[in-house]
C-alpha cells in the first residue's frame, strides 16, 4: 500500500493555517496595553491567567522535540528516548520549586529576562552577559529543530501528493517545502513583530487544541486497526523495543535528571513564566502542565506503532541514511486518519514548530537588548529597547532558517540535546541563586566557562568516534553518560570550592530599580 494525501487534506490545511496567521495578527489588537514596551511585547503585559499561561507554557514546551526528535529517537534507536516522559513529569516538580520566587522577584523589580535577576543577586554585569549569550545560543539549534519539524511535515505532505519537489526561483534552485517555509517564517516573523507575546498566546492555544485533538485521534485510529492493544506493534518492531539494555540505564537516568533540569532555565521558559498574571496563577498553571505527559507518552509511542503499519512503514524506510525517523509523526498521521483529520493533526504539527520558535526568538531578542546591546547603550529607551527586540526577533527566525538549509536534519535533533549541555550550566546562577548569594561572581562565571567548555569537549571527543553529532553520551567508568551533568558536576564543584576561597567583598549600594509593567 502506498501512502497518499488527498486533497481535502490540502484545503483543510489551508484553511486552519489562516486562521492561525489571523489570530496571530489579531494579537496586537487583544487586550489594551503599550506593544511600544518591551515588557509588553515581550511578556504579554505580564497578565496571563491560569489558562493561558497553561497553553503558553505548554506550547513553549511541547514542541518539535515532542513532534520530531522523540517519536524518531524511538523509531531508530529504541527505548532510550523513552527518557522525555519520565523527565517531563519531573520538570514541573522542579519548575514549581523557583518559577513562582523569580516572578515575584521579577514584578517587584521590574526584571524581563533571567539575566537581569542574576545581574542584580550577584552584582556582575559580565555574569549577566556571560548568561545571556549562553541562552542566545543553546536557543538557535532548539529553533532549528522547529523547523526541522516543519520541514518533516511539508516533505511528507509534498511527496504523498505528487506535488513538484523542486523549483527554480532567480536561477537558485530551492525545493516546494522550502519555499513554503520561507514563506511561512515571513508571516511568522510579520506578526511576532506586530504582536509579540499575545500574538503569540492566541496562537498557542489554537496549536495545543490540534495537538491534542490529533494524538487523541491516531491513538483511538492505531486502537481500531490493531484490534484494540498495542502488542502486535511492540512484536512487529522486535524486541529492542521491549526493554533498555543495561549498558543503557545510566545514559537514561541522566538523560532524564539533566533534561529536567534544563527545560527552565532556557530562556523561552523563563519568559513564558515571568508573562503569568500572579504567582498564584503560576502555580496553578505549572501544577497542571503535568497533562502534556500523558500526549508526551503517547507521542513517543509513534515511534513503535509505525511498524504495524506498512504504507508508513515503507515511507520513512524509503529514505537514505536513516534519516527517514523524523517523518515518523506525519506518516503515521497519514496512514491512520480520514483526509479531514489528516489536514487538522498536519497543520498542528506544523505550527506547533511555529509557535515555539516565535515564542524562543522572542526570548532571544529580550537577552540581546535587554542584557547585552543595553549594557553597551545603557541610555537606549524603552521604546528604543522594544523596537531592537523586535528586528532582533525576526533576525534569529531567519538565522536559524539558514542554519537548517545548510545542515542536515539529524543533526539538529542532536544539537537540541547538546544545546542542553549549554544551558544546564546556568543552574547555579539562575536557578541556586534565587536561594542564595552565598556564591562570588568570579567563581560562577569561572564555573560558568569550565561547564561550557568542558562539554564542549566531551561532546566534540565523544562523535569522533560515533561519527558527526551522533551522541550526546559520554563514555565513562559507569558507563555512557548525559554530557551535560558532568559538565554541571564539574560547574558546581569549582563554584563551591572558588566561593569558599574567594574572599567576600562588599556591594555598592545601588537603588532598587522602579518596577516594570505597572
Amino acid at each position: 500500500m502506498v501512502l497518499t494525501l488527498g486533497a481535502d487534506a490540502y484545503y483543510t490545511f489551508i484553511v486552519l493555517f489562516i486562521v492561525f496567521v489571523a489570530l496571530g495578527f489579531l494579537g496586537s489588537r487583544w487586550r489594551k496595553g503599550n506593544l511600544n514596551e518591551l515588557w509588553d511585547w515581550a511578556l504579554a503585559g505580564r497578565r496571563l491567567g491560569v489558562w493561558l499561561a497553561f497553553f503558553l507554557v505548554g506550547a513553549d514546551l511541547y514542541t518539535a522535540y515532542t513532534f520530531v526528535a522523540v517519536p524518531s529517537g524511538m523509531f531508530s534507536i529504541g527505548p532510550l528516548y523513552f527518557f522525555a516522559v519520565p523527565y517531563v513529569a519531573i520538570t514541573f516538580g522542579v519548575a514549581l520549586a523557583f518559577a513562582p520566587k523569580l516572578w515575584t522577584l521579577s514584578r517587584e523589580r521590574g526584571y524581563v529576562t533571567g539575566s537581569d535577576f542574576v545581574k542584580e543577586q550577584f552584582n556582575s554585569k559580565a555574569l549577566a552577559i556571560l548568561i545571556a549569550i549562553t541562552g542566545i545560543v543553546a536557543l538557535l539549534p532548539y529553533i532549528a529543530l522547529q523547523i526541522v519539524g516543519m520541514q518533516a511535515v511539508l516533505a511528507t505532505m509534498f511527496e504523498t501528493s505528487g506535488v513538484a519537489t523542486a523549483v527554480s526561483v532567480g536561477g537558485i534552485s530551492l525545493s516546494t517545502e522550502d519555499i513554503a517555509l520561507i514563506i511561512a517564517f515571513i508571516i511568522l516573523a510579520a506578526f511576532t513583530f506586530t504582536s509579540g507575546l499575545r500574538g503569540a498566546t492566541l496562537t498557542a492555544v489554537f496549536k495545543d487544541v490540534l495537538i491534542w485533538i490529533s494524538v487523541v485521534a491516531v491513538i483511538a485510529a492505531a486502537l481500531s486497526a490493531l484490534g484494540g492493544n498495542f502488542n502486535a506493534a511492540f512484536a512487529a518492531a522486535g524486541a529492542k523495543y521491549q526493554s533498555l539494555a543495561v549498558a543503557s540505564e545510566p545514559g537514561y537516568a541522566t538523560l532524564v535528571l539533566g533534561s529536567a533540569l534544563a527545560l527552565y532555565l532556557y530562556p523561552h521558559a523563563i519568559n513564558g513564566v515571568l508573562s503569568a498574571e500572579s504567582a498564584h496563577k503560576l502555580r496553578i498553571s505549572t501544577s497542571m502542565l503535568c497533562l502534556y505527559g500523558i500526549g508526551l507518552a503517547f507521542l513517543a509511542l509513534f515511534g513503535v506503532l509505525i511498524y504495524s503499519f506498512p504504507s508508513a512503514l515503507g515511507f520513512v524506510n524509503g529514505f537514505k541514511g536513516g534519516t527517514g525517523g523524523i517523518f515518523v509523526v506525519p506518516a503515521l498521521i497519514i496512514a491512520t486518519l480520514p483526509g479531514l483529520l489528516q489536514g487538522v493533526a498536519l497543520l498542528g504539527v506544523f505550527i506547533g514548530g511555529l509557535v515555539p520558535a516565535a515564542i524562543m526568538a522572542i526570548a532571544q531578542a529580550n537577552l540581546l537588548t535587554r542584557n547585552i546591546i543595553k549594557e553597551f547603550r545603557p541610555k537606549t529607551t524603552t521604546h528604543g529597547e522594544a523596537l531592537i527586540a523586535k528586528w532582533a526577533s525576526a533576525g534569529f527566525k531567519f538565522l536559524a532558517l539558514a542554519f537548517v538549509f545548510t545542515t542536515q536534519a539529524t543533526y539538529s535533533i542532536q544539537l537540541q540535546l547538546l544545546g542542553g549541555v549549554l544551558i544546564l550550566q546556568l543552574l547555579p546562577s539562575v536557578f541556586i541563586g534565587l536561594y542564595t548569594d552565598w556564591f562570588k561572581k568570579e567563581a560562577l562565571i569561572i564555573g560558568l566557562l569550565a561547564g561550557i567548555l568542558s562539554g564542549v569537549y566531551m561532546a566534540i571527543e565523544a562523535n569522533v568516534s560515533f561519527g558527526f553529532l551522533k551522541t550526546s553520551l559520554y563514555t565513562t567508568p559507569f558507563g555512557g553518560l548525559y554530557i551535560a551533568v558532568i559538565a554541571l558536576g564539574i560547574n558546581l564543584l569549582l563554584t563551591i570550592v572558588l566561593s569558599a576561597v574567594i574572599p567576600k567583598r562588599m556591594r555598592p549600594f545601588e537603588p532598587v530599580p522602579a518596577p516594570a509593567g505597572r
